[in-house]
């Protein structure tokens, strides 16, 4: 079973840094994870070390079915961040990484790195989302789910190695679409209220027949393949206790960290890391 003590300690110093960078030298060398979502735009700073430095994000809707579909907004976001945090640490960004949904490189890699790189960042390396999350996660056996806001990748591993990786259309976006038709909220409405954990245990059963699709494209993902825990991450499993009707359905327990939403953001700057230090090809 993965042990989430780590994980979770960098995620909370990650939320820590919002706003209120860690101090760093001028010569000091930071990496970046640039997370384009279809809710969020995420940019996540570490140091050397892995740890982290900075964090910033803006609500987007530059992203559908997990492609970008509003090219400038996206870069125009993007750069926002990189000279929010620039301002905040007193020097430049450059390394950064990126990462995608499983099985659409072919189609939208280039499109993501080009955000990047318009918005002023040099990418040194380029991930499946699922893939990256697992960088901070660190499972060695199992499946790593990242159910963001237009789609859910999932990325089977087995013996540290990623053996499977796949994507599918279903995220938090269909869940704000059935609480807005089940409540005559408008879209936007719908996202703002599922977005309060206050409001968590009411909105449960009007999208339960969401997180079992969801559940269903974990079973298709993972079949034939030997999953002893399945993790959860991305911004749509900040729903609390989507993790209890996932495991009821596979049989398979299931957990996800503190703050899934940063998850892959976080993984992504230690992708960037290891790949402009040599550590990782990618």
């Amino acid at each position: 079973m993965v042990d989430f003590e780590v994980a979770n300690a960098r995620l909370q110093d990650l939320l820590d840094r919002v706003g209120s960078p860690r101090p760093v030298s001028a010569d000091e060398p930071l990496y970046c994870g640039l997370d384009v979502g279809t809710a969020f735009i995420v940019l996540a700073v570490v140091d050397a070390a892995g740890e982290p430095v900075a964090c910033a994000y803006r609500f987007a809707s530059v992203v559908k079915d997990g492609m970008v579909v509003d090219y400038m907004g996206a870069v125009d976001i993007a750069r926002e961040l990189k000279e929010e945090l620039e301002q905040q640490l007193g020097r430049e960004l450059e390394p950064c990484a990126v990462a995608l949904p499983p099985g659409t490189e072919g189609l939208d890699g280039g499109v993501v790195k080009n955000v990047a790189e318009g918005a002023g960042l040099d990418v040194v390396a380029v991930f499946d989302e699922p893939t990256a999350a697992n960088l901070l996660i660190g499972a060695r056996d199992g499946a790593v789910v990242d159910i963001g806001g237009g789609t859910t990748g999932i990325s089977v591993i087995q013996n540290g190695r990623v053996v499977e990786c796949i994507d599918e259309s279903t995220g938090g976006t269909h869940f704000s679409l059935v609480l807005a038709g089940a409540r005559g909220m408008s879209f936007d409405e719908a996202e703002l209220y599922k977005r309060d954990p206050a409001h968590h245990r009411e909105i449960f059963p009007v999208v339960k027949p969401t997180i079992d699709k969801v559940a269903s494209i974990i079973a298709r993902a993972i079949d034939g393949y030997d999953v002893p825990e399945i993790v959860l991450v991305g911004g749509t499993a900040e729903l609390t206790g989507i993790e209890a009707p996932v495991e009821k359905a596979l049989g398979i327990p299931v957990h996800k960290p503190n703050h899934p939403m940063f998850v892959t953001p976080l993984g992504i700057a230690l992708g960037c890391q290891a790949a402009a230090e040599g550590d990782l090809d990618a």
